[in-house]
């Protein structure tokens, strides 16, 4: 079990926003959104309204505090150019189960994406510790001392150019798809941070959190949940030659 104290409860800072949301479930425990790329999922500097949890907030009810004032409801995170699948808790009941579930990987969350280059190896785990860059502290990467991290990956399919790849987390590790497989020498298409910029690919990563399964926090119930690819992604791969 995890040890996962909830601070008091305290209103939260940012302010409810009407933005549209791709609602993909919804229940008084928990709700699951397909985010859109672009979308930053909680205020921070530089982005105060038009967040995730803008949104979430304009749904009304009530949201969990034990992420924190200023992150009501969210539980775990994706990067603001990843699209998909991400859950929120409405209580703190729920916020403290799903995040046991992350923790003992019970919650487990499956990506598309397409890396550059032709990935050879059908399938293999990506191992590196990850911590901050240390130069470039907006970025992360394979460092000593770093967090332990292991990304699963599994060729879907090859192009001349490009590889599809189902990628599973074991850890969730800030941008632990990016920098496993930019370590591997594939980064990810669209991913200028890690891979730099090449002509004729997106300006955001083509990274898409395609499947979520969990249990639900109160009753239990196994429970899973796939989002498409959005249009840029499915655009992107279909035009490579």
């Amino acid at each position: 079990m995890v040890d996962f104290e909830v601070p008091p409860a305290r209103p939260s800072r940012a302010e409810a926003q009407t933005i549209h949301l791709e609602v993909v479930y919804a229940d008084d425990d928990l709700v699951v959104i397909d985010k859109p790329a672009g979308m930053v999922v909680h205020p921070a500097p530089g982005h105060h309204s038009g967040t995730l949890v803008n949104a979430l907030l304009g749904l009304g009810g009530s949201w969990s505090s034990a992420g924190g004032v200023e992150r009501p409801g969210i539980v775990h995170r994706l990067d603001k150019g990843t699209s998909g699948l991400i859950v929120a808790a409405r209580s703190d009941a729920a916020h403290r189960a799903l995040a046991a579930q992350l923790a003992d990987r019970t919650l487990s969350r499956t990506y598309q994406a397409i890396a550059r280059g032709v990935i050879r190896t059908q399938a293999g785990e990506l191992e590196g510790a990850i911590g901050r860059h240390p130069k470039e502290r907006k970025r992360m990467a394979i460092v000593g001392g770093g967090r332990f991290a292991r990304t699963r990956y599994e060729v879907l399919e090859r192009k001349r150019t490009h590889t599809l790849l189902r990628c599973d987390l074991e850890t969730g590790r800030t941008h632990q798809i990016r920098v496993h497989l930019a370590a591997l020498g594939h980064p990810i298409a669209g991913d200028a941070e890690y891979g730099g910029r090449h002509p004729g690919e997106p300006t955001r990563p083509m990274l898409h959190a395609w499947r979520l399964r969990l249990r639900h926090p109160r009753t239990g119930r196994e429970m899973s949940f796939e989002a498409a690819p959005p249009p840029d992604f499915s655009d992107f791969w279909s035009a490579l030659p």
